[in-house]
């Protein structure tokens, strides 16, 4: 990029040498002795670097630097001056100069501050153009990954996400659910309006209904104001509803009338609401199969799923493994204010080779314990949880090479069997949902 720069000074000496040198450095360069036709010249076609003599003729330094400044900020002006005041200076810097230099000039120094305020400029429109990207692509920023699967996934986000339809995102717990969704809602002509989450899991009938739909005042006792749920606080957003397989099914019934009429009546209320909102459903269960057994209405299920989004298990995509643990290492590093740079290789694959049932949410948290336990500037295989050693261990020393499932399934056995079948704490260790470790369970063959 060839940069505008002038210099402005009463000196045509001053400006004739200054000229040549930055010339021959690639700037395009012009040059004035009057601050008032270098203002004319300025608010015609605007200079990106200002080298400016403090005292002119006609105009004085500071009130052209605030000229500068008001017709376009991003130009960097460096002050020249023959008078050496630090009063000046640092008013000077105050109202915005980029540096400041006292004459006689030296030309060395001269090349150095244009080249400084060069790379300014230049580092400043990197981050407009990132800032630009990430505004295009924001919310696909916060999934970490860079494989085909995941490719895959951004394209089919992209493209959902500016029709106004209802999406049923389905995966197994921890593989970033929420996250597929506030993307959608950010790529989404509802950016601008709320984002609402909920989790329709481990509540009771009523108290999904007020939560979803609000209440009148005295529409029960302790009703003692009229109070908004969770889909109209929403009004022209996104209703991100988690765990859509666990909802009961009087409510789904509800919010079937919602998925078809888009309105509501408040639990007392008698005045329809009439609601401009998308619904993005997640679950970890094959709502086909819930369906087929009568744990969920067909009818519903058809109105959500206009649009599935499948997503991929962890051990699907080991390559954004090393990402994903970069991401998390940075991240917790930062958090608890610890210098953890990296992973000895030895733990990297140990890391590569575990089966992770908890997926992305599991390697998180075995990330946060070990940059949390370590005292080294790398996580090594000692920072990494008991129980993962021994998998690897086993792994290598033991009767063969297995399938991965086959590694799962051995692992939560060795963690049930430690824990004298504990489920709580188990699905602590293995940092899973005890639903998750429940079917698991089931699967394989572990009751």
């Amino acid at each position: 990029m060839k940069l505008r720069l002038a210099i402005v000074d009463d000196e045509e000496i001053v400006c004739r040498r200054l000229s040549q040198a930055l010339l021959r450095e690639g700037y395009e360069v012009e040059a004035f002795i009057m601050g008032r036709s270098f203002l004319e010249r300025m608010m015609q076609q605007p200079f990106d670097i200002v080298f400016l003599d403090m005292h002119l003729p006609d105009l004085d330094g500071l009130d052209i630097l605030s000229r500068i400044k008001s017709l376009r900020t991003e130009t960097e002006v460096i002050i020249i001056t023959g008078y050496k005041s630090v009063e000046t200076a640092v008013e000077a810097i105050q109202k915005g100069a980029y540096h400041y230099i006292p004459k006689p000039v030296n030309l060395s120094e001269i090349r150095l501050l244009a080249k400084g305020a060069q790379e300014k400029i230049t580092m400043r429109l990197e981050n407009l153009r990132l800032r630009e990207a990430l505004r295009s692509d924001s919310g696909l920023t916060a999934i970490i990954g860079n494989s085909p699967t995941i490719q895959e996934l951004f394209a089919l986000i992209r493209k959902v996400a500016p029709v106004d339809c209802n999406v049923l995102v389905q995966g197994g717990s921890g593989t970033g659910k929420a996250l597929v969704a506030r993307a959608i809602h950010q790529l989404s002509q509802k950016k601008d309006h709320p984002f609402v989450a909920f989790n329709c899991g481990g509540f009771t009938d009523e108290l999904i209904n007020s939560e979803l739909f609000g209440h009148e005042r005295g529409a029960f006792t302790g009703a003692t104001a009229a109070k908004i749920g969770l889909l109209e606080s929403a009004a022209g957003g996104t209703v991100f509803l988690d765990e859509i397989g666990e909802m009961p099914l009087a409510m789904q019934v509800k919010l079937l009338h919602v998925l078809q009429e888009r309105q509501i009546f408040r639990v007392g209320g008698t005045k329809p609401i009439n609601l401009d909102i998308r619904i993005i459903a997640a679950t970890n269960k094959d709502l086909k199969h819930e369906v087929e057994i009568g744990a969920f209405r067909e009818d519903l299920f058809f109105r959500l799923n206009v649009v599935t989004i499948a997503l991929p298990l962890l051990a699907e995509r080991r390559e954004d493994i090393p990402l994903l643990l970069r991401h998390f290492t940075e991240k917790y590093s930062l958090a608890f204010h610890k210098k953890v740079n990296g992973i000895e290789p030895q733990a990297l694959q140990i890391l590569l080779n575990y089966s992770y049932p908890g997926n992305v949410r599991e390697l998180e948290n075995i990330v946060e314990r070990a940059v949390a336990l370590t005292d080294d500037e790398e996580i090594g295989p000692h920072d990494l949880p008991k129980d993962l050693q021994k998998l690897e261990f086993d792994t290598l020393e033991g009767d063969g090479l297995h399938s991965l499932q086959e590694m799962e399934r051995r692992y939560i056995l060795r963690v049930l069997e430690s824990t004298e079948y504990n489920k709580k704490i188990a699905a602590e260790i293995l940092g899973v949902p005890r639903t998750t470790l429940w079917r698991k369970i089931k699967m394989f063959g572990l009751e």
